[in-house]
């Protein structure tokens, strides 16, 4: 079973290369903020592709507020490619081949294939929240392709968060 990261925890090492070239080191972001990762099913899900282009949308805004994105899957290059060229992705980085160990590492949900449009495993969704410094602050993991957080919800939460220094919750032992 997939264990939750713990608020204020160092995430793992990501190091994924990117379709447009390079790469994105997570080590090697330094948003004056916040650091946003969205962890994406793939090119064959009809959910993710909605996400990710209302996120490509306001990838200006969201750096303007001082934060920073990137969506990784485990696809291949191939498969980003085709994301990146169906889905009209033209500012938002997108990143491939995440491992299958990084990808238990950050306590992502797993899924086996049940069509042949799929990859034999892939991760399910997920939005991480990361501190320059490289620990979290907030995570939303899900087991299914669907409920996932509204864009506009999360991100008005963290720029209130940036702009009045708010703590990292969930971070009690009691």
């Amino acid at each position: 079973m997939p264990q939750l990261l713990n608020p204020k925890s160092k995430l793992p090492n990501l190091d994924v290369p990117l379709v447009e070239g390079g790469q994105f080191n997570l080590a090697d972001a330094k948003p004056e903020y916040f650091q946003f990762i969205v962890i994406y099913r793939g090119v064959h899900c009809p959910k993710c592709k909605n996400q990710l282009q209302e996120i490509d949308a306001k990838v200006a805004d969201i750096r303007a507020d001082g934060m920073d994105v990137v969506a990784i899957s485990m696809d291949n290059e191939e498969r980003a490619k085709k994301a990146v060229k169906e889905w009209e992705l033209e500012n938002l980085p997108i990143g491939y081949g995440l491992s299958l160990l990084t990808a238990k590492e950050l306590g992502l949900f797993l899924s086996d294939s049940i069509s042949d449009k799929e990859p034999k495993i892939f991760a399910e969704p997920a939005f991480f929240v990361v501190k320059p410094d490289g620990t979290l602050y907030a995570e939303f993991v899900q087991n299914t392709p669907f409920g996932r957080p509204a864009l506009d919800e999360v991100l008005s939460g963290m720029k209130f968060a940036a702009e009045n220094d708010y703590p990292t919750r969930g971070t009690s032992v009691a």
